[in-house]
């Protein structure tokens, strides 16, 4: 006999991330045995007892698939789409498990993006504590000088919060068309932090394409490809 904490049970059938599971406890979606639960502490016994998530069974997955995207631009990471747009999820309809975007990339920015069924892995590789390195290469309108990419660097000031310090380095700068191209990577993962980070000091954004999650990198992978990571890669990202 098995007994688990029931959102971890959730996490790992693939419904969310751990997180988001407890908000689904609360918000009163998830029944056991037939009873709605909402207290975070129930444990059940994963051999006994039936638990339904919005009315449907849930199953633990018995493989755990984990999966790198290179996103093209013009496709969102929303598992549900209500206005007509593309979704990551249709570039990978080969693979049968229901699988969920570790974070999110917005609509107009391109490159690494993980998806899997592990929704343990979703919750330990985007929790905070973790500071998964990733890895951007932007493109921004203007010459960026030196007092600004020293901000970029130490933490720049936006809306509510200052960024944590940032590994930025210019690659390269086209004086006639008068745009910067930028290495930047941040451990964080505050909503479109990078283009937030560098609009805020006045340089919008051409193009966005993050690079690498961790040591995991879309090199030899086309926009729209995707693979199976490894062990050591999934490892590597705990």
């Amino acid at each position: 006999m098995e007994k688990i904490r029931l959102q971890k049970y959730l996490a790992e059938a693939g419904i969310a991330s751990r997180r988001k599971c407890e908000e689904y406890i609360l918000e009163g979606k998830v029944k056991v045995n037939g009873k709605i639960v909402t207290e975070l502490g129930t444990k059940i016994d994963t051999e006994k007892d039936k638990v339904l998530f919005q009315g449907k069974a849930v199953k633990k997955e018995s493989e755990l698939v984990y999966i790198l995207l290179n996103k093209p631009t013009g496709y969102v990471t929303t598992t549900k789409e209500q206005m007509g747009r593309k979704m990551v999820l249709d570039l990978v309809r080969d693979v049968k498990t229901r699988i969920l975007p570790v974070g999110r990339l917005d609509m107009y920015t391109s490159g690494a993006l993980i998806l899997t069924n592990d929704g343990d892995f979703i919750y330990k590789v985007t929790h905070p504590k973790h500071e998964v390195n990733k890895t951007y290469i932007a493109r921004v309108k203007g010459i960026v000088n030196g007092q600004d990419l020293e901000t970029l660097r130490t933490g720049v000031k936006i809306e509510d919060y200052t960024t944590s310090p940032a590994i930025v380095d210019i690659l390269e700068i086209d004086k006639e068309k008068k745009l910067t191209k930028l290495e930047i990577t941040i451990h964080e993962g505050k909503n479109r932090q990078v283009r937030k980070m560098c609009e805020t000091l006045g340089y919008g954004m051409h193009s966005l394409h993050r690079y690498s999650i961790g040591k995991i990198s879309v090199k030899g992978l086309k926009r729209g490809d995707w693979r199976y990571l490894t062990d050591k890669e999934v490892k590597s990202l705990l």
